[in-house]
Order: C-alpha cells, then structure tokens, then sequence
C-alpha cells in the first residue's frame, strides 16, 4: 500500500515557503534599487548599508538563497512524511538530526554557489554577506506583516460568511445559557443516536422532559474525544485517501490455479477446482458470500488465505449469540461518556474509504449462532442499491458537531472495495438461515474433505487491487461466447418452470441477474456454463425444495431429475441430481 506524500498539511507549509521566498526577491530588488518605500524604511529604522558595487551578482546570490529555501522546506516535509508512512515517529532524535542535516546542506549549497560566484565577479564578499543578512532580517519583518495581515482578511471573511453559526472555540459547558426565547427555538435540536443500552434514569429523564414540552441537546465535545479511533486515522491519512494500490498483471484462470496450488503448497489445505472458480466468480456477482458446510472444511481458510495471497486487507468478527442489532457491529453512542464505542468492524469499513484500491474482506465467524436479520439487515438493504447508494447510517449528529473526514452527516460510505463473507456451520446450536439472506448471497457449500494433490515449483503471493480485479471481471462479462445466451436460457426456463409449477418455487429476477453475472466471470476462471448453472441451481432452487413431505414431492423431483437429465445430459448438473437424491432419500 502506497500512502501520498501529498496531503493539505504539507501543501500549506509549502506554499508558506513559496510566498517567504517571493517577499524575500521582492525585498532584495527593493533594496538594490533607488528611492523605494523600503528601501527609506530600511535605511531610517534598521540603517541600512547599501551596496557599492556588483548588485547583479548580488541578486544572484539572493535568487540562490530563495530557492534554496523552497529546497529545503520541500526536503524537510518530504522527510516528516517519509517518517509518517513508514511508522517512525516524526520528531524523534533521528528525525530531527536528519532536518538539521538537510537545513545545513541546504545552507551550504546556496552559500557555497554564490559566494563562488560573487568571487569570480570579483565582488567584496563581506560587504555580499552584509547584504543578505540585512535582506534577510527585513524581508522576515514584511513577511510576518503579510502573513498577519492576510489572517485577519481570513479570519474577517470566515466568520462573516459563518455568522449566523455557533462559535466553537469555547467547549459547550463554558458557554453562556441562551435566554432570549426565540434564539431557544432555533437552537432546539432533537439528537436521537444508536445505542446500545440506556438507562432507566436516563429513561425516566427524557420521559420528563417530553411531558415538560423541552427537547433534550446532546451537548458533544470534539470528535477526537466522540471518536477517537476515526479520528486517529483520519490524522494518520490527512484526510486524503490512497487513490493507487499495487497489482500484478494475472488473469483469472491463472488467478484460480496459482491460489489452489498455493493452498495447497504453503498451507496443505486442498480445494477442488469448482469451489475456487465459484469463489472468486462469485466476488463479480456478489458483495456477500456464504461458506456453509461441516466444521473443519476449509471454510474459515478460503477468505483468510485468499486475502494473505491477494494483499487484501482481512478482518475476522465472530459473531456472538447476543447479537441483536447492527450496534453489534458497527457500535453506538454512549450516553453516559457521550463517546461512541467504535468497534473493529466500523474501523475496517472506515479504513476502506482511505483506500478504495485495496480489497478488504470481512468474515463474520459463524454468522448463523445469531439471526443474521437481526444484526446485518442493513447490510443487506444497502448492497441491494447501487453502489455510489452504499451509504450507513452510523448516528445522527447534533447540530454544528463536526465528525470524522469520512462519516460526513453521521453516514459512512460502503466502499466497493468491501466483500462481506459469512462463514456458517449445521448444526443444533445455529440458527436456520432463511431464503432471504440466501438469495442475496452466493453460497458455497462445503460437505467433504477433498483428497491432496502435489504441486510443481514454487507459488508466491501476489498483488491484487481493486480496480485490477474489478478489471478482470468486466472484461470477462464482454466475452459473448461466455455470456448466457437465448438458447442456453430456454433450457434453463425448461427447468425452472417445471419446479415452479410442481414445487412452487419461483425463479426470481435477482437468480437471473446472478447468473448472468457469474456466468461469463466462472468460464473466464477456467470453468464451464454448466458448472456454473449446476452450482446455482442447486444452491438457488432446488435446494429450497428440502422440508416439504407431501405425497407428491417424492414424484414430482424424479420428473425434475428426468427432465434434466433430458436437458442437460445425465451427469452434467452433478450437484443439482445429487441435491435431489439427497432430498429423495430422506423422504
């Protein structure tokens, strides 16, 4: 990951460099010319010497002096930021020994040219260093009279244009309490925030102050102090985001064998071929992700080593059974600190906005101990938008509160970069996931250890961002030979219309947008359509068939399993024939 070098804070200090350097030009012709405001002003307060002989080599020297100034400031921020972006204190002892290393080197660098130069033209060289000294002294008095003088312009238009706001300089407490009757109208602002728990008492308050018609203002200190982390890192950003992460040029056949192999190699974990394809062509089609099967199949180790082998920034978030909201997740305002507790996965959602290249992965651990409408319900609202609407509401902010660079109004932007992976076991301890959270998902299933396989030569991880991957999955859906077609759509509705009409299981239109999708994305993975459509159908359709046992049922999927086999070809859709003998055996 690569962070800017290029932030606000180090642009202001450049261009106060910038601005120095010009004052001190503008003073050095000032002095070398005749009958001036400054130079009168310079000879009455300071007495001022001027110089005899030799001013245009002079003004060379002080050109040399200038630039040498900007050098200098740019090498010092250049060096703080270095610091920053590698994890080393700024102002340690090593630090500060490098910026006075860089002022000296700086220093006799342009000394060391000019005096060179004011030599050879044969100039006294006392009467040079005179000059700049005195050059530098007065044009240091104009330039803090500049920089005065433009602060108080901007101090004047800012708070001219923000008149009508309230000053935030003072905390809250120590403000005077409003009296005037129509000021306690405006200001009489209802602050309604996600909690976690309240209070009877605080309960009991507000119940009062409802009845006694006088709405309750949160009264917020600075967002460092409501949220400490976001801020920390907004501080560790400088509110810029990092537009460019480093990617490998790989394809995604390619992408699919060397991570299998390198499961295998470096973490003795073996895939079958289908389970990687649809994983990874199920990113292009998906934000969300369930690993569903037995525990000990790989589940938890497809994201994790996925992410090691990608670069991908990976978070893991066990879920709890006392989950009942999203505050689990995302956290809440407290009432009683008036802090808002921040939790991990709010911190990795927030550090995606300050790195939109950079795939990150969240796998909620056993995501079904908990009702996963309870605590992800938002979640699976917002990736239903499209994706400039991925937006989340955190808390709502009173008014004039100023909150973290990226939780503008108290919402925070899902960044596309974000795939969200719920892994989730069978058992009697879990709760049923229902046909909801399914159908927005794509769901791999994981029934069996699968047998190893050697490797030749070594695999090593690679580098994969965002926008490469996004890359590889539009250009894999142009392909119109991998894309579905009329044809292969008619066999499709031949299937699902007959489990429509037998089962009463409709084939929705978020299915066929899924499988439009995936599709294209598996074959460029190395896969085939069928493969594709075995997988999501069975997972999709016919296994929402399981629980029914009525009378029909049993005759009705021998009818399914002959019309496909009829379509398709025995032995083609594997998963979806073997989903239904499952479902016949039990019956």
């Amino acid at each position: 990951m690569r962070k800017t070098y290029f932030t606000r804070k180090t642009l202001v200090a450049l261009s106060f460099a910038f601005l120095y350097s010009f004052v001190f030009l503008f003073t050095g012709y000032c002095l070398t010319a005749n009958k001036n405001v400054i130079l009168k002003l310079a000879q009455a307060i300071l007495h001022f010497q001027p110089i005899t002989s030799g001013a245009t080599f002079i003004f060379i020297f002080l050109i040399l002096v200038a630039l040498y100034v900007v050098v200098g400031v740019a090498a010092i921020l250049y060096e703080r930021r270095f610091a920053i972006v590698n994890g080393k204190k700024p102002y340690s002892f090593k630090m500060i020994m490098f910026y006075i290393l860089t002022v000296l080197a700086c220093l006799a660098l342009s000394f060391g040219v000019a005096t060179l130069i004011v030599k050879i033209a044969n100039v006294d060289i006392l009467e040079a260093y005179r000059f700049i000294g005195q050059t530098l002294l007065i044009s240091l008095i104009i330039y803090l009279l500049v920089v005065a003088a433009l602060v108080g312009v901007l101090l004047f238009v800012v708070n001219f244009i923000l008149i009508d706001k309230p000053f935030r300089f003072f905390k809250e407490e120590d403000m005077p309490v409003i009296q005037d009757e129509e000021e306690l109208e405006e200001n009489d602002v209802t602050s309604n925030f996600d909690k976690k728990a309240t209070s009877s008492s605080m309960g009991a308050s507000e119940g009062m102050l409802s009845e006694m018609g006088v709405r309750k203002v949160e009264a917020l200190d600075d967002r460092e102090k409501v949220f400490p982390a976001l801020s920390s890192m907004d501080e560790e950003y400088d509110g810029y985001a990092v537009e460019e992460f480093e990617s490998d040029d790989v394809a995604l056949d390619e992408l699919c064998v060397n991570f299998r192999n390198y499961l295998a190699q470096k973490h003795g974990l073996y895939y079958e071929a289908e389970a990687i394809r649809f994983w990874i062509s199920g990113l292009a089609t998906s934000h969300f992700s369930i690993l569903e099967g037995l525990s000990g199949t790989g589940k938890s180790s497809l994201p994790r080593y996925f992410a090691e082998f990608v670069g991908a920034q990976l978070l893991f978030v066990p879920v709890q059974a006392t989950w009942r909201d999203k505050t689990s997740l995302i956290g809440y305002f407290n009432d009683f600190s008036k802090t808002y507790t921040e939790t991990e996965f709010l911190l990795g959602l927030y550090h995606g906005n300050y790195n939109p290249d950079m795939i990150h992965i969240y796998v909620l651990d056993e995501m079904n101990i908990s009702r996963i409408e309870y605590y992800f319900a938002d979640f699976l609202s917002v990736l239903e938008y499209p994706v400039e609407d991925w937006k989340l509401k955190i808390m709502q902010l009173p008014f004039g509160f100023i909150p973290p660079a990226k939780l503008m109004e108290g919402v925070l932007q899902i960044q596309e970069n974000s795939y969200f992976v719920g892994t989730a076991n069978k058992d009697d301890s879990t709760f049923t996931i229902t046909d909801k959270v399914y159908d927005r998902a794509i769901t791999i299933d994981f029934e069996e250890r699968n047998e190893p396989f050697s490797v030749k030569g070594e695999v090593k991880p690679i580098k994969l961002s965002q926008s490469k991957l996004k890359g590889l999955f539009d250009e894999a859906k142009q392909v119109e030979s991998a894309r579905m077609s009329a044809a292969d759509f008619a066999k499709l509705y031949k299937v699902t219309d007959f489990i429509s009409e037998q089962f009463d299981i409709i084939f929705g239109n978020r299915i066929q947008h899924q499988i439009e999708e995936l599709v294209p994305v598996y074959v460029a993975c190395g896969g085939k359509k069928e493969e594709a459509l075995d997988l999501l159908i069975s997972r999709k359709v016919i296994s929402k068939i399981e629980g029914r046992f009525e009378e029909y049922v049993k005759g009705a999927l021998k009818e399914l399993l002959a019309l496909i086999s009829a379509t398709y070809g025995t032995g083609v859709l594997v998963r979806c024939e073997k989903t239904i003998n499952s479902i016949m055996r039990r019956l």
